[in-house]
């Protein structure tokens, strides 16, 4: 379903002093409802290929395939679509509204262009969402009334919203401690199965690679496979 061709990344002009190469030649093919953790220390590199993957940022060589399109072909607004209806993201910060409800944050990506639904139908969508994480009964909180794991469950939530193909999550338990950090990666690989998305987590905790199925490691700009953990 996503398939990276030979991508790299790199910051400055070729050749020219200063230049920096952050990603050389990334291969890596995930299918449909497939689950993958990238591993790798702080400032390797994992964030921006992350970012690369869900068209928030742009390889300087390579391809990168969607379902069989090519992002590079498609216009801001064509990537921005794909963005919004086939891409979930959760990033180490939860990033709600502190002026919106839990149930209000999880709606907001539906706000943004077309929907195929309803506003009953995201409306039940959501509340059914926000009771696989846990937290129907904190639909009419703030997330200041929230634990940081609860703020980052309904961050879950909202990132599967519109239904997307695919579920990108970016050190997703980096701000939390052990046991929120084991409650969170357990519920990504129940969503991963229960909603059919693809996943992949990238992370630099060995224990939350642990849990989620294939296994690769970026390191000198290059990633390799380690198989299924």
């Amino acid at each position: 379903m996503i398939e990276l061709i030979d991508v790299t990344k790199s910051y400055g002009r070729p050749g020219e002093p200063g230049t920096v190469s952050v990603l050389k030649g990334i291969t890596l093919r995930v299918g449909q409802g497939e689950s993958i953790v990238i591993v790798g220390p702080s400032g390797c590199g994992k964030s921006t290929l992350l970012n690369i993957i869900g068209g928030l940022d742009h390889p300087t060589t390579g391809r990168i395939m969607f379902d069989g399109t090519d992002l590079a072909k498609l216009t801001d607004e064509e990537l921005a679509r794909i963005r919004r209806r086939e891409i979930g993201f959760v990033f180490q910060l939860h990033h709600l509204l502190p002026q919106c409800t839990v149930l209000e944050n999880v709606l907001v990506p539906t706000l943004a262009g077309r929907n195929d639904s309803s506003p009953r139908e995201l409306h039940e969508r959501a509340e059914v969402l926000l009771d696989r994480v846990g937290l129907k009964d904190r639909m009419s909180y703030r997330p200041g009334e929230l634990s940081g794991g609860q703020r980052q469950r309904v961050a879950v939530a909202r990132a599967l919203i519109n239904r997307p193909k695919l579920l990108l999550a970016d050190e997703p338990t980096g701000s939390l401690d052990e046991s929120t950090s084991q409650s969170i990666a357990d519920l990504l690989v129940e969503l991963n199965r229960g909603e059919g998305v693809a996943l992949i987590v990238v992370t630099h905790s060995r224990e939350l690679a642990g849990r989620i199925g294939r296994v690769t490691e970026l390191s000198g700009g290059t990633l390799h496979d380690r198989g299924r953990s």
